[in-house]
C-alpha cells in the first residue's frame, strides 16, 4: 500500500544535486547492474540529471522508474524522459491523473490510460499503487493482475517510506525473477507493514526476518 497522504517540503541545493556525473559513470562501470532505479526528483538539477544520463548509459541494465512527483520538483520534460528509459514503472494514481493530463489521457478509465501510456513509451510493465485498495498492474503482452482485498490491516502510524518500500520489493522481485502476482502481493503487505512504523526505517533488522523467511525458505 502506498498512501497519498503526506506531502513532501524538500528545499533546494541538496547533495543528491550535485552528484557528480563521471564519479557516476564510474561507479556504474565497475560492475554489472541488474537494474538501475530512478523517478523525477534526481533530475531537477542540471548536475545530477547528467549523473543519471551518465549511469543510464553505462549501465545498459533494464530501468525501474518509481516517478515520485513532488511539487514543484518535476517538469514535462523529467517525465517524458523517464518514461522513455522505463521497462518498469510505478505510480500512484494521483501520479496517474498527472500524466493523463499531461499526455491528453484524461477522457479514458485508469486501465485505459496506462494501457495508453506503455503503447506510447514502449514500456513493458506498469505499477499502480491505490493506496489503502492495494496495487494492480499490467505487462506489455495485456497480462493483468491486482493484489487480493487486505484483511487485518495494521494501524496507520505513518506511511512516509511506504512507496519505497512497494518499489524495492518489486525490484527483489524482478531481479530475483518471482511470479508476477506473487511480488505485486509481496510488494503490498511490506508497505502496508512500513505504514506501521514511525518514520520510514525501522529501528532494528529483525524487522525484516520475517518477510525474509518467507521469501527465501
Amino acid at each position: 500500500m502506498e498512501t497519498g497522504g503526506h506531502r513532501f517540503e524538500i528545499p533546494p541545493a541538496q547533495a543528491f544535486d550535485f552528484i557528480d556525473p563521471e564519479a557516476a559513470r564510474a561507479a556504474a562501470s565497475v560492475r554489472e547492474a541488474s537494474m538501475v532505479y530512478f523517478g523525477t526528483l534526481s533530475q531537477r538539477g542540471d548536475v545530477s540529471r547528467s549523473a543519471l544520463e551518465a549511469v543510464l548509459t553505462a549501465a545498459p541494465a533494464p530501468r525501474f522508474v518509481d516517478l515520485n512527483l513532488r511539487d514543484p520538483w518535476y517538469t514535462a520534460d523529467a517525465i517524458r524522459f523517464s518514461l522513455q528509459q522505463a521497462d518498469i514503472l510505478k505510480i500512484n494514481a494521483e501520479e496517474l491523473m498527472t500524466l493523463g493530463r499531461l499526455f491528453g489521457l484524461d477522457g479514458e478509465d485508469q486501465e485505459d490510460r496506462v494501457r495508453g501510456l506503455m503503447r506510447h513509451f514502449d514500456i513493458g510493465r506498469a505499477i499502480v499503487t491505490c493506496a489503502e485498495e492495494g496495487a494492480w498492474q499490467v505487462m506489455e503482452n495485456g497480462q493483468w493482475t491486482a493484489t487480493p482485498l487486505a484483511f487485518g490491516q495494521p494501524d496507520v502510524v505513518d506511511t512516509v517510506g511506504a512507496g519505497d518500500g512497494f518499489a524495492a520489493v518489486c525490484i527483489l522481485g524482478a531481479v530475483e525473477g518471482w511470479p508476477l502476482p506473487e511480488t505485486l502481493s509481496r510488494a503490498d503487505a511490506f508497505a502496508r507493514t512500513i505504514c506501521g512504523l514511525r518514520g520510514a526505517v525501522p529501528d532494528s533488522a529483525d524487522f525484516y526476518r520475517p518477510f525474509l523467511r518467507e521469501w527465501h525458505p
